[in-house]
This record gives structure tokens, sequence and C-alpha cells, in this order.
């Protein structure tokens, strides 16, 4: 078999398509005799290496995109992770971030696995992925995928994108539910709340706060007979403090979150939320 000269030109192309390094083009070129897709192939399973003997390293960064459709029935937030500050910033790497999640919500995807199984840019997101993961050398992964469908849903991305919100308002779309929406996405990616309110904590995690308070009363010397009355009522302290719409609006103390809603619309509530932040394993 003939042996192709590895051109410049055919570098670059290859570079263009899969954001790798100069030498990697070059060794996949070579190792593919000049073909294109080979070498594509040949770098991905390079990546595929690449992430297999990084797996157990922390992939605590990345970037995070909310997202909704254009009528706000639909949202998604989905978290590419990567291991350094550095990645997270490149461009390269935020647009690929985007890139999923634009494809995710344009194909109502639900879970990781059906992300990763999407096509984009002629191959599947998973390959992308892998493409990326031999370019730079870093474990990169979609470590969180959320989705919330409803009558009105408001998404916002916090702090450089390290922060995906989404927030389901019960009132149809207008401008003014919008903007408040955007507000309360901000409190919930400010204040990382248990649920929207008492009704979405969980009764094993009420039973422990009580559990917990019982047993801080009865060391501090409290009577007995009054122990269980003294913890619950510090549980529902606990619930007021750590659900949204009982918490004071972050823009007007003065009233709590489900209060300022009413007063923006009649009837406007929250009905879910959804918040990733950086740091999932």
């Amino acid at each position: 078999m003939s042996t192709i000269a590895i051109t410049a030109t055919l570098v670059n192309e290859l570079r263009n398509l899969t954001g790798a390094g100069l030498m990697d083009c070059k060794k996949a070129l070579t190792e593919s005799n000049g073909d294109v897709q080979g070498a594509i192939d040949v770098l991905r399973k390079k990546g595929a290496k690449v992430a297999e003997k990084r797996a157990g390293r922390d992939s605590l960064e990345g970037c995070i995109v909310a997202l909704t459709t254009a009528d706000s029935k639909k949202g998604i937030v989905s978290y590419l992770s990567c291991e350094t500050d550095f990645v997270a910033k490149n461009e390269d790497f935020r647009g690929l971030a985007e890139a999923i999640a634009k494809a995710a919500l344009a194909a109502g995807s639900k879970t990781v696995a059906e992300v990763l199984a999407l096509p984009l840019d002629g191959v599947t997101v998973r390959d992308k992925v892998q493409e990326k993961v031999s370019a730079i050398g870093e474990l990169i992964a979609i470590s969180a995928y959320e989705t919330l469908e409803g009558e009105n849903i408001v998404a916002y991305n916090h702090a450089g994108n390290k922060i995906g919100v989404l927030v389901s308002l019960s009132n149809a779309k207008s401008d003014v539910n919008q903007a408040a929406g955007k507000d309360i996405a901000m409190q919930v990616a400010a204040m990382n709340p248990l649920a929207v309110d008492a009704k979405g904590v969980s009764q094993e995690v009420i039973d422990r706060e009580v559990a917990i308070a019982k047993e801080k009363a009865a060391a501090s010397g409290k009577p007995e007979n009054i122990l269980q009355k003294i913890a619950e009522s510090a549980a529902q302290s606990y619930l007021k403090e750590n659900t949204l719409v009982t918490k004071p609006f972050v823009k007007d103390g003065s009233k709590t979150v489900a209060q300022y809603l009413g007063e923006v619309e009649k009837g406007l509530a929250v009905v879910a939320f959804k918040r990733v932040a950086l740091g999932l394993k």
C-alpha cells in the first residue's frame, strides 16, 4: 500500500474538524494513511483511552447551560464537566457545551444516555465528547442533565455558567411573569432550597431534623415531656428556612417569595424548579 504524504492542509482539516493538537493530528493521519475519517476514529479511540486512564480523577469544573423552548413549555439544564477551570473557560469547550444543550432541547432528550446518542456535526454527541477528551487530555463528561416541563418555564444561567436553574411557573407566559421568574431563579441559584415548599420535603428529612432537634433539646436539659414539641417546632423552622416560597424575597425582604409572586400576577406561583451546580461527581 502506498504511503500518502501528510500535508499541512490535511492536518489543518483534521484540526478544524476535531480541535485536536497539531502533533496528535499528524500522528492520527499517519496511522490512517491520510484518511481523515480514519484519523478521526484514531483520535476518538485515543480519547476513550484518555478518559479510561483518568476515570478516577475529579471532574468538578465545566460549563452548565440552561435553556427553554421558544414557547417556554420545556427546559433543560446540561452540565458538561472537565477537570480544570482553564478548560472550562476555553471557547471551544463552552461552544461544545452549548451545542450539546441545544441539541438535547431540540430533540426532547430525557436522559444523559439519550443526549450522548444524539447526532452532532455528523457524529454522535458521545463521539464529539471523546474527540474533545483526545484534544484536551482531560476527563470530560455530561455529569448532570435535568429537564422540566410545564405551563411556563424560565431558564437562568448564573455566575459564568457555574449554576443553571429552571423554574416552572403556574401562569401562562407573559413578559411580567418571565421577569419575575428570572428573579426567583436567581434566588434558587443563590439559596439552593430543599424544595418549593414543605410538601416537597421528604418525610425522611423531616424525621432526621426532628431527631436532631430532640437530641439537642435533651442535651440542654429540657424536660422529657416537652422534648417532642420542641423538636417538632425546630423542624418546622428548618423547613421554613430551607424551602423556597417561605423565604424572604431577595429583592424585598419585607415579603416572602410567595407573596411577591402573588403581587406580580394573581395566582402566580412556583410549581417546581431544577438546579445544577459545579462540583457534581
